[in-house]
């Protein structure tokens, strides 16, 4: 990739990207690869190796309808980060890489997904949609009387991420202006009035401790509020010791605060640890995320305003009627989507041009501004692998 290849110009934000249709304006073909990827020796010195083979079956679909020069104007981004060592070398769990003419993005993933090489007209893009979606991803809050750190994750991985500046340390909000004790100066002696002074201090030592606390904890809510919660709606997990937890919880003016917090050291767990922790605290909500969803849909349903069939789907999601999608996120279903008519038809996933027909689905309904949910199997309320709420 170069030498002068910035972290920021090689991975882009996903989230951003989704949010701002950047991935749904590219003209194609459209190749899209994904491969779960390891963080530690000896496992990740195989990812390169099975990236290249990902890498050479994009190529292979490609020469089955472009001529050799368009094939490799699109395979060189690919072969460069192949190349590039200090790329795998800081490897999360998961990678995804999309290409168009002109365009190369490469994502490293908070969860592993599975191997796909696929080149089609319209990037795979339901893996992606299943780790940015707000259902199990969550913030958790570090914190002490002297620093705090933020971590963002799901139900398969925790990762540390810059916490917003005014409040990562005790120092760095409070500066100078920590809490002094008061004291008085009074006279004791004899009878003749011959004492001597002693001073006394009216706030203790504690009190002072506590104060400052007090203070350092209203401005990492405040921080955490403006910067991280309210932007990304995700629940927040405090993890802290016991005695921190009513103390912040006091002045917490945050929304998105579970009400049960992690109470222990976390500078004293593996991120493991913390994550599947802080996961059996987000899991019930959820669940309930995930039951509300089903609930709207058997409701639609029987007003004749949603549907599990995927023709009935896709004509919907073709003109626009689709207001909420649940796909399965294990279930594929070769096919196409007829762009003039909306009409279904079945195919082979080995074709260049044809996808995961959920995945089509997906893209359809997001291009009409609705949402989509990606789904476990064990919680989809249909066995079609797919759901639909109408908005008329």
């Amino acid at each position: 990739m170069g030498e002068n290849r910035t972290e920021e110009d090689l991975m882009h934000s996903l989230a951003n990207d989704l949010a701002e249709g950047v991935l749904l304006r590219q003209q194609g073909p459209h190749l899209s690869l994904y491969q779960p990827t390891h963080r530690r020796r000896p496992e990740n010195q195989q990812d390169p190796i099975r990236y290249r083979n990902l890498v050479k079956a994009l190529e292979d679909s490609l020469r089955q309808m472009h001529p050799a020069a368009g094939v490799r104007e699109l395979i060189a981004p690919f072969q460069a980060l192949g190349d590039d060592w200090s790329f795998w070398n800081h490897a999360q769990h998961g990678l995804a890489v999309l290409a168009a003419r002109g365009f190369f993005r490469a994502y490293r993933l908070l969860r592993p997904v599975p191997e796909r090489a696929i080149v089609a007209d319209s990037f795979h893009l339901k893996p992606l949609l299943r780790i940015v979606q707000s259902a199990d991803r969550f913030h958790v809050l570090a914190l002490n009387r002297q620093a705090a750190r933020m971590f963002e994750g799901n139900r398969d991985a925790l990762r540390e991420i810059e916490m917003a500046p005014g409040a990562r340390t005790l120092a760095e909000a409070l500066g100078d202006e920590h809490t002094e004790p008061h004291t008085t100066v009074a006279s004791y002696g004899g009878p003749g009035g011959g004492g001597h002074a002693k001073h006394h201090g009216h706030g203790s030592r504690k009190d002072e401790i506590d104060i400052d606390a007090e203070r350092y904890f209203r401005a990492v809510d405040r921080v955490v509020v403006e910067h991280h919660s309210r932007a990304s709606g995700l629940p927040l997990v405090l993890a802290s010791l016991p005695e921190h937890q009513s103390p912040f919880r006091g002045v917490s003016q945050n929304p998105f605060l579970l009400e049960e917090g992690l109470a222990g050291d976390p500078w004293a767990l593996e991120a493991d640890d913390l994550r599947a922790r802080a996961w059996q605290l987000v899991e019930p909500q959820y669940v309930a995320k995930l039951e509300a969803h089903a609930g709207r849909f058997h409701a639609a349903r029987a007003k004749g305003l949603g549907s599990d069939d995927m023709k009935a789907v896709a004509a919907a999601a073709h003109a626009g009627r689709v207001a909420t999608l649940l796909v399965e996120a294990e279930s594929v279903v070769p096919g196409r989507i007829d762009g003039e008519s909306g009409e279904v038809h079945a195919a082979d996933l080995a074709h260049p041009h044809v996808d995961d027909l959920l995945d089509d689905l997906a893209e359809l309904v997001l291009r009409a501004k609705g949402e989509v949910v990606v789904v476990p199997a064990d919680r989809m309320p249909t066995g079609t692998g797919v759901a639909a709420i109408y908005r008329f």
